[in-house]
């Protein structure tokens, strides 16, 4: 039997790029033991890929993102010509890793579509709600998944005092400011009082032109990744100091994942029934990640889906399927076996 041809979409644009390099190599790492033929391909790149792949990784994904002058040295049109390229003209199926925003939204999903190619993981649709936090929130509401309560900001619409009274009247300090539409809590502030509105929301805004401003709800940081219709073991996520940022996320010793969560059985039983209403309730597909805050009282929180969760060696979708007997190959091969099952996409 011929082998199947994969191409792995590693990279990007988006604050989130460092992070989707390591995704990226550890995916094709993982395809290539799994048996396929792995083509990894940077879309920020064009046309013009190295002819040493090894060029294409970094050793380590930094503390901080990338900063925008890093980023301004790369094209969204060089990720139109890269997919209408010839280098997709042998692929059976694209694995997207790239994270955030032009990747994660269903911009590079539609451009997929176009093109005819079968990709991995959630439509265009799903995609777009997924990474939109504010719309998000919206429909998981409406489906009966708990949400903090919350309210956006627009960047014609900015006034602090405004917003302050609408900070003490919906809810109180600590509250959560974050962009609307990024992931890896790029640009997240917790805010503690009045006077550290303002710099949070210029922040927010250097990522996003809205801005969502969320309760803060006290209690565990916990975690279900969804693979096929199929929710993974519940992950407790502790850092070791401060609050789970992109520092603790990427940086290996600094972050303690209990998996499965040393938690009552009811507890893990309402949030993987949670996490699977609100991944089916914006209509993902393949897998994803949907994160929650739990209060003592077993109150459960959605915070927000990942509908590109990453593929790291401290990412938590690939610890939870280890948990479940999967190892990192089998679950790689899984994802790709789901988007060529996939019926609906052509």
């Amino acid at each position: 039997m011929q082998k199947i041809k994969v191409a792995v979409l590693l990279g990007g644009t988006s604050p989130e790029r460092d992070v989707s390099i390591i995704s990226g190599k550890y995916v094709t790492q993982g395809l290539r033991e799994a048996g396929y033929i792995v083509k990894p391909i940077d879309p920020a790149l064009g046309i013009n890929q190295p002819e040493n792949e090894d060029e294409l990784f970094i050793s380590a994904i930094r503390e901080t993102p990338p900063s925008e002058e890093e980023l301004a040295k790369y094209s969204n049109k060089n990720v139109i010509e890269c997919i209408n390229s010839h280098l997709l003209d042998d692929i059976d199926v694209v694995f997207i890793i790239l994270h955030g925003k032009w990747g994660e939204d269903g911009t590079v999903q539609a451009l997929l579509e176009l093109r005819g190619k079968r990709y991995t993981g959630s439509g265009v649709l799903a995609s777009a709600i997924g990474i939109d936090k504010n719309m998000s929130k919206i429909v998981f509401k409406h489906h009966g998944v708990q949400t903090p309560d919350w309210f956006i900001i627009k960047r014609n619409r900015v006034d602090p005092k405004e917003i302050q009274r609408k900070i003490e009247s919906t809810f109180s300090y600590p509250c959560v400011v974050k962009p609307n539409d990024q992931g890896s809590t790029v640009g997240l502030s917790i805010v503690h009082c009045p006077e550290e509105i303002e710099p949070a929301i210029e922040l927010a805004f250097k990522y996003s032109d809205i801005v969502l401003v969320e309760d803060f709800i006290e209690g565990r940081e916990l975690t279900v990744g969804i693979l096929g219709n199929m929710p993974l073991p519940v992950i407790e996520i502790i850092p070791k100091g401060g609050i789970y940022d992109y520092y603790h996320k990427y940086t290996k010793g600094v972050t303690e994942y209990i998996v499965p969560a040393k938690i009552p059985d009811s507890w893990t039983e309402k949030l993987q029934e949670q996490a699977l209403t609100a991944f089916e309730s914006i209509g993902c597909k393949g897998f994803a990640r949907v994160d929650f805050r739990v209060t003592d009282k077993g109150e459960i929180f959605c915070l927000e889906i990942n509908t590109i969760p990453g593929m790291t060696g401290t990412s938590l979708v690939p610890k939870a399927a280890k948990a479940a007997g999967i190892e990192f190959h089998e679950l790689v091969d899984r994802i790709v076996k789901l988007a060529l099952s996939d019926q609906t996409i052509f």
